[in-house]
């Protein structure tokens, strides 16, 4: 029986991987190892392990990797350690392909195992564009390194194939995030009160800020002028999510506790898990912060959007997205305008860019197509594209 591999290292690339898990398992034709490690084993960022575990799979390694601190040096050493336990890991088990997610710096990491092992890897989602963030030069390199890619929207696969890949291993799929919205069973307002143990008796916000990983010594300065904005208005309560294991994430999330120790109008969660997430976003009158969430599932559930700075430049945006500088003044009139009858009036007429049919069911029927190959030819040829002229 053929192994495929899925790597998870957050609880938010979880949430996306965990639709195809399932229906992979579900085929009963292949043997099926999900492999974990990065934040998901770290006490500090919520243990989000037993999330998986949770909800009834089966976990065939945990592979720690984080040091205790998140300076670029620490980075690149949780990056030296993790090439070593996947180099063991792939060794033993040689998988017939390995599925990952996103543009991490621990994705990127194993992915360069996997090349090294060539065990032909599938990629979600390449293509994509955050020009505030290292992420984007870790995506393209992914890309490069993969064999099958899954795009979130037509723009996206057109440039997987500019980076040189050949179209019929292209596939645009849509956000399996939207598809989550669909068809995760939520939690009511009434429900997700007690579940939160926070009070819901007011409109709240939904709040996600990450560390802006290309700009020094930012993300400080940035959160202390959302929390300054935030301050303004007290007419909200606040749901915040703590930030990811990236550079200066620590710092954030001390930040937050302590902001939030004082204002007894913010909760801060360490995780929420997929459907208590996209229960208290479908809530919400506002989703605020720098996180590809608002971008993509936020649209969805027709909850205006305010992204903060650069860290998103570059993605495709429904209108019901609100752009502003991450200074107070400028996230004090994004709300201001957010909550504008005429803005209203846009977000319920807004059309999600990245949703589409069957998401995660066209994804595992792509992977079976793959594996029923008698041979996958690692060789792959340059697409050069035809008639462009710079």
């Amino acid at each position: 029986m053929k192994i495929i591999s899925v790597l998870t290292a957050t609880r938010a690339e979880y949430g996306l991987l965990k639709p195809i898990i399932s229906k992979l398992i579900e085929l009963n034709e292949f043997d099926i190892r999900v492999v974990v490690t990065g934040a998901h084993l770290s006490p500090e960022f919520g243990l989000t392990y037993r999330e998986i575990e949770n909800d009834g799979f089966v976990i065939d390694k945990k592979i720690e990797i984080l040091l205790s601190a998140d300076t670029p040096s620490a980075i690149s050493k949780s990056m030296g350690i993790a090439m070593i336990g996947f180099a063991d890991y792939f060794s033993e088990l040689n998988p017939d392909i390995l599925i990952i997610l996103g543009d991490r710096y621990e994705t990127l990491a194993v992915a360069t195992v996997a090349m090294n092992q060539r065990i032909p890897i599938a990629h979600l989602y390449g293509g994509e564009a955050t020009q505030g963030a290292i992420d984007e030069s870790i995506r393209h390199a992914i890309t490069k390194m993969s064999y099958l890619h899954f795009t979130s929207t037509e723009k996206y696969r057109n440039r997987v194939i500019q980076l040189g890949e050949t179209p019929n291993r292209v596939f645009n799929v849509g956000s399996i995030g939207v598809e989550n919205v669909r068809h995760e069973q939520l939690f009511n307002k009434c429900e997700l009160e007690q579940s939160l143990k926070f009070s819901l008796n007011k409109p709240y916000a939904v709040v996600t800020f990450h560390p802006v990983t290309l700009e020094d010594d930012a993300s400080k300065a940035q959160l202390n002028e959302l929390l300054e904005a935030i301050m303004i208005h007290d007419e909200y309560n606040y749901i915040f999510t703590k930030a990811n294991s990236d550079m200066h994430g620590r710092i954030i999330n001390q930040m937050l506790e302590s902001f939030a120790s004082t204002h007894m109008n913010c909760k801060v969660f360490t995780s929420l898990g997929v459907k208590l997430y996209l229960s208290a976003v479908k809530h919400a009158s506002l989703v605020i912060g720098n996180s590809s969430s608002g971008i993509i599932e936020a649209p969805s559930f027709r909850v205006p959007t305010i992204n903060i700075g650069d860290r998103q430049l570059g993605r495709i945006q429904a209108p019901s997205v609100i752009n502003c500088l991450p200074e107070t003044d400028s996230i004090h009139k994004a709300i201001v305008m957010a909550t504008s009858p005429e803005f209203r009036n846009v977000v319920r007429n807004t059309i999600n860019p990245y949703e589409k049919e069957n998401t995660s069911s066209v994804i595992v029927e792509k992977v079976k197509m793959l594996l029923k190959m008698d041979k996958v030819e690692l060789k792959k040829s340059f697409f050069d594209l035809q008639n462009v002229f710079y």
